[in-house]
């Protein structure tokens, strides 16, 4: 194992069924505009294709990083973190991989707020996630798309 080993992993939101309503939405903003361009004045036409156009693209650049070290884990969800949320071991009394569901525990992906107790949830895709339990009885899910990959790294750490 080398001097100081690091997990990374860095995830997007590529789910064919959000991507198909994204276009579908973009699609017909275009189309009402091209349908009634007469009746728009510049600014609302402006408007019209260009709100569906950002939501677009800020959907294409949200990206989830995570790392973990012998020091800690670091997490990043940008563009809403510029810098990383860092969590010390010393912190953390439990980690662990588990299964979720995304709607029914956090009301969905992205950064979320669990139901009845569940904690925080940085997340874009998938049900398996890295669950935090600290110290202080707080708890957060990073989801994650290698969970065997998190699981033995994090073994790995824990001999060291």
């Amino acid at each position: 194992m080398k001097e100081n080993p690091e997990f990374y992993e860095i995830q997007h939101f590529r789910q064919w069924w959000l991507w198909l309503i994204i276009v579908f939405v973009l699609g017909f903003s275009v189309y009402n505009a091209i349908e009634n361009e007469e009746s728009f004045s510049t600014a609302e036409l402006i408007i019209t294709l260009a709100v569906p156009f950002l939501i677009c693209l800020l959907f294409f650049i949200i990206k989830l990083e995570t790392k973990i070290d012998a020091l800690g884990i670091r997490v990043r969800l940008f563009p809403f973190h510029f810098q990383f949320k860092y969590f010390p071991w010393k912190s953390i009394e439990k980690a662990y991989i588990r299964v979720y569901s995304p709607l029914m525990d956090y009301g969905g992906w992205g950064l979320r707020l669990g139901f009845l107790g569940r904690g925080k949830a940085y997340t874009v895709s998938g049900d398996l996630g890295l669950q935090l339990v600290f110290k202080d009885g707080k708890k957060l899910l990073i989801g994650t798309q290698k969970s065997v990959e998190i699981k033995k790294f994090i073994a790995e750490i824990q001999k060291i």
